[in-house]
């Protein structure tokens, strides 16, 4: 594999990864705040979707071809994008990332790893940034984002695991979670 491929196949793993754990759940669960900073599931896929739309889109003279309203009115900077708003549906939130990491993919496609782009959102003197730096940047966000969803996934119905069929996590309200739990507690409470 080139060093491209090896890259894609990394970003496309973390993506498959943080889908799969809206799999199963209520738009209710998906929507639902689960700590007190507001996480929530529906909230990291939109995040995610304006990074891809960003970083391997607009950084490289290629803006999204639809709309974000949480980007045009600002309120972007108030975390708007950090939560599935009113109107925005499920269908349409995970559409709009599936469209983002269509469109990230056709730029790493069709650029040279070393290809300059410009991140205007980034202090000034320190802008500019290979498309390499970048796809690396976007599994770093998304690999972050997709743990996230793994505490969330675990805090609404106790689920894990990477992907469907994953056997290395037990299933939720098996006795091991219990034992293992306990375990922890007893070192900490003799730290």
């Amino acid at each position: 594999m080139t060093e491209k491929e090896i890259l894609r196949a990394s970003l496309q793993e973390v993506r498959d990864a943080m889908l799969f754990k809206l799999d199963g759940l209520s738009d209710a669960d998906m929507r639902m705040p689960m700590v007190p900073s507001g996480t929530n599931l529906l909230g990291l896929v939109k995040h995610l979707a304006g990074l891809e739309y960003g970083y391997l889109g607009e950084v490289f003279g290629r803006p999204a071809p639809e709309r974000m309203s949480w980007q045009d009115d600002g309120t972007i900077w108030d975390g708007a994008d950090m939560w599935a708003a009113e109107g925005e549906t499920t269908d349409y939130l995970t559409g709009l990332y599936r469209r983002a990491c269509t469109h990230a993919d056709e730029t790493i496609e069709a650029l040279d790893l070393a290809a300059v782009g410009t991140v205007p959102w980034w202090p000034e003197g320190r802008r500019e940034a290979s498309l390499r730096q970048l796809v690396v940047r976007m599994i770093q966000e998304t690999s972050r984002h997709a743990g996230h969803a793994d505490i969330i996934r675990e805090l609404i119905d106790g689920s894990g695991g990477r992907h469907p069929g994953d056997t290395s996590f037990p299933e939720p309200g098996d006795p091991y979670w219990r034992d293992y739990a306990t375990r922890i507690r007893e070192a900490a409470s003799k730290a």
